[in-house]
């Protein structure tokens, strides 16, 4: 990556059913991760009518983390360890998979019954190499749980690991930082400056990084010292997120994230021989092994 904000220009399109879509920023070509951040999604915005909503069968993930963070709406998680959380705006769902997990992801009954709308972000961070078998954990950290932090024009919440001399409850592997910021129109905001690469992703707004011009649903990512502010043109809401650089490549596939083909290999045929535990509550449906 270069010193200068590159635009991630290559975003993907996924509907996930009853017009739920959700855009696929990481990985790309021109960024396969920037620190721990291997893979970012943006959810919505998307409007439930009654009777509809979010259902992601069971399914597996090895090597990694997963961070949901909601806007709108609220999602049942349901794992292989009998956790059960529904997370809505402004708390934190952070699922270690390590050696292995498998959850699912649905609207809980009430928010079905009465139609939602859900918007959001969910991303996976690779763990390192030491800790990609580590013992599997999920943990939920409520809103007034975590670091929350104003500086002119700008408020923010440090969701996971440190910045601005902060540091979020939820446990994190490796050197990091994910945040959400509310900026007014004109205000500057210094990105943190312990972390060697950066990301912003706007998710409401309009935002100038350096001399580069970021829109809603957009994102760029930079690397190295000096990070150039980010500068909301209008009342904004953005996703900074980082950290140091990966110990080395990662290998994705599927919903499994090593830094070993063999491993994956081994993921995938435990996936098939149903040898991975079983959701407790969700023991009905899988997702299948993808051919």
């Amino acid at each position: 990556m270069q010193t200068l904000p590159t635009l991630i220009d290559k975003s993907r399109l996924h509907d996930l059913g009853d017009g739920f879509v959700v855009r696929r920023l990481l990985p790309v070509l021109t960024a396969r991760h920037l620190g721990p951040f291997v893979f970012y999604d943006h959810m919505g915005p998307t409007d439930f009518a009654p009777g509809k909503g979010l259902d992601v069968r069971p399914h597996p993930h090895i090597g990694l983390a997963t961070v949901t963070w909601l806007f709108d709406g609220s999602i049942r998680h349901r794992d292989s360890l009998g956790s059960v959380a529904d997370i809505t705006p402004g708390a934190v769902n952070w699922m270690t998979a390590g050696r292995g997990i498998v959850h699912s992801e649905r609207t809980p009954p009430e928010a079905r019954m009465r139609g939602q709308r859900m918007h959001g972000i969910q991303v996976w961070v690779a763990l390192p190499r030491d800790h990609e078998e580590t013992e599997p954990a999920f943990h939920h950290h409520d809103a007034q749980s975590l670091p929350r932090m104003r500086q002119p024009g700008a408020e923010l919440v440090l969701i996971a690991g440190t910045a601005y001399g902060h540091a979020s409850p939820v446990k994190v592997f490796a050197p990091m930082f994910l945040i959400e910021a509310r900026l007014d129109a004109g205000a500057e905001l210094a990105l943190p400056d312990e972390h060697a690469e950066r990301g912003v992703h706007v998710i409401e707004g309009e935002v100038a990084w350096g001399d580069l011009g970021l829109m809603s649903a957009q994102m760029a990512v930079q690397a190295g010292a000096p990070a150039p502010a980010v500068r909301a043109k209008t009342n904004s809401r953005v996703m900074l997120f980082g950290g140091a650089p990966l110990d080395g490549e990662r290998h994705l596939w599927w919903n499994f994230v090593s830094s070993s083909l063999e491993r994956i290999e081994l993921a995938k045929a435990d996936w098939l021989a149903q040898r991975f535990a079983k959701v407790a509550g969700d023991e009905e449906e899988f997702i299948p092994l993808p051919v």
